[in-house]
């Protein structure tokens, strides 16, 4: 019996007394789905529901003698061995071992269908994460969000949202000119200006440049005109540079929908029509010759001045351009991940939301992820060889592979501080956590191989009853929660939470790896005792596979 099996026949018992009269609710009261859960302590059964205390005033009963009405209709369902009301009205629910073991056959079954469900069916999503600027490789910060916000993608996708996942190209402001300006002088020979960027990849770029430029029959770039050369530098850097970016981000195993360049907003008239959307809105105001937005009736702290007097847009105009792009684009949910840095923009961006007649928090979300401090041999690790002033994805994965940089960024919620150990990334230990669970993935297929060779087949007979050692009933414990643990892990916008779950599965794993034997041993025949533990071998092995793939970590079948 799966969970969602079982809430519905919760479901059914509450029904059942709402149609006699027994409970003094209509249908409409019922929810559509029963929530239960794992207990915290196994000797209170395999799972508990506390939908007695969420209904029993509406009823105009107390939750205690609701949970014991509803206790005695559940104890007749099939599969449930007993039914316990524990406290003021929390429901206990055992199985019998045949309907807790059926779960492996049902995940084997589902095969990678396992573990989705549809809590967020028909909602569209636009994921903007890690949008680094163009003029440097992608520091440690963003790293982090380029595993968050894929894990996040996956996860929503699994709940059944559309996910559109985007990168905001920021080819636009002074930030590109003074990559430009970097280049040219790194090219010339010259230091680079004071507000400019070092490191060997703007040696890197500015050859690579002049290479093009002799490549394509131009002239060297080096000996145009000052303004001319800028030009040559920022059209060709600039390009050469988000080609690194995209690249390293595609040999971490992550891809965008969109790759959105700001310059566009500028150029199409974008910028021009939002203001135009907010000004009919009522929420636009002239003063000191400069166009402001007025964010203060919506929580900020102060107005905007959007189109400055000069003329020039401010930095806010493209964010407002841009949000109101994603909107008219089709997406219901825009969520923007930002570093450390940005809380003061969580203010003005919900007002810009407001401003539009949208709801804060909910057509527009705002992630804010914490810092990543990195760890070798006891000291911090602060600078990169190429980048010269911040560590960069190369560099992480250079030191411990891609599969152990996703895990680890993606393993602790993105709203705190990490620090990442970098030599106990590399071990291969049960210290490690990301060796910890692709090794018990692993070892579910070296039991799956040895089987082979052994004679035993799952095809050859399956009894669930016959999974009834304390150590089954954890493990399936554990395997039931995977669609429960997605689909929070989708709401709260926590793909931590998948990989917590699969260091917690891997353990029943392994613990039950060490009592049970699924093999024959010695001289004893095959029978359906070890035909059935392969049936739940194999379901461990599909829910490791499915949940290091909500994380974009492979899952080895030997290490």
């Amino acid at each position: 019996m799966t969970p969602a099996e079982l809430s519905e026949s919760l479901r059914a018992a509450l029904a059942g007394a709402v149609a006699d009269g027994t409970f003094a609710l209509d249908a409409a009261d019922l929810p559509a789905t029963v929530h239960v859960e794992r207990p915290r302590q196994r000797e209170h059964g395999d799972w508990a529901t506390n939908v007695a205390l969420q209904l029993a005033k509406k009823a105009g009963t107390n939750p205690r003698a609701f949970a014991e009405e509803l206790a005695r209709r559940l104890a007749d369902a099939p599969g449930v061995a007993k039914v316990d009301v524990a406290g003021p009205g929390f429901l206990n629910i055992t199985l019998d071992a045949a309907a807790a073991g059926e779960l492996a056959r049902s995940i084997v079954e589902a095969r990678d269908g396992y573990g989705r469900n549809e809590t967020l069916a028909g909602e569209s999503i636009n994921l903007e994460f890690v949008s680094a600027n163009p003029t440097g490789p992608i520091h440690i910060g963003g790293v982090r969000w380029a595993a968050v916000g894929d894990s996040l993608a996956r996860v929503l996708e699994a709940s059944g949202a559309r996910v559109g996942r985007e990168y905001y190209f920021n080819d636009h402001g002074a930030q590109i000119d003074r990559f430009a300006r970097s280049l040219l002088a790194r090219a010339k020979g010259e230091e680079a200006p004071e507000d400019g960027y070092g490191g060997q990849y703007i040696a890197d770029i500015a050859d690579a440049v002049i290479a093009q430029a002799a490549a394509a029959g131009e002239p060297d770039p080096r000996t145009l005109p000052d303004a001319e050369a800028q030009e040559a530098f920022r059209a060709r850097g600039v390009d050469l540079m988000f080609g690194e970016i995209k690249q390293a981000l595609h040999d971490f195993g992550v891809d965008f929908d969109v790759y959105f360049h700001e310059d566009t907003l500028h150029e199409t008239g974008a910028v021009d029509r939002a203001v135009a959307r907010l000004r009919e809105n009522g929420h636009i105001f002239e003063a000191d010759g400069a166009t402001w937005l007025r964010t203060t009736d919506f929580g900020d702290d102060k107005d905007r001045v959007i189109i400055k007097s000069d003329g020039d847009a401010a930095y806010i105009a493209g964010d407002l351009a841009y949000y109101l792009d994603k909107r008219e684009r089709g997406f219901d949910r825009v969520i923007i991940m930002l570093g450390a840095d940005h809380h003061g923009y969580i203010g003005r961006m919900m007002a810009m939301c407001a401003a539009f007649g949208d709801t804060p928090g909910v057509n527009l979300e705002i992630l804010i992820g914490q810092l990543v401090n990195l760890v070798k041999d006891g000291q911090p690790v602060r600078m990169s060889k190429r980048a010269g002033t911040v560590v960069t994805l190369e560099d992480l994965v250079d030191a411990v592979g891609v599969d152990a940089a996703r895990y680890s960024l993606a393993r602790s919620s993105a709203d705190s501080s990490i620090d990442l150990d970098l030599d106990l990334l590399t071990r291969a230990t049960n210290e490690n956590p990301v060796y910890y669970v692709q090794y018990a993935h692993a070892r579910t297929c070296s039991v799956a191989r040895n089987a082979a060779d052994a004679g035993v087949r799952r095809e050859d007979g399956f009894d669930a009853s016959l999974l009834d050692h304390e150590s089954e009933a954890v493990l399936l414990g554990r395997l039931a929660e995977l669609p429960r643990i997605v689909a929070q892990a989708a709401e709260l916008r926590e793909p931590h939470r998948v990989a917590r779950y699969l260091e917690e599965l891997a353990g029943a794993y392994h613990k039950w790896y060490d009592q049970r034997r699924v093999l024959p041993f010695g001289d004893e025949q095959v029978s359906d005792v070890h035909r059935t533990r392969l049936w739940l071998n194999d379901a461990t092995r599909q829910v490791l596979a499915n949940g290091l793939r909500l994380l974009g970590v492979g899952a080895p079948e030997r290490m």
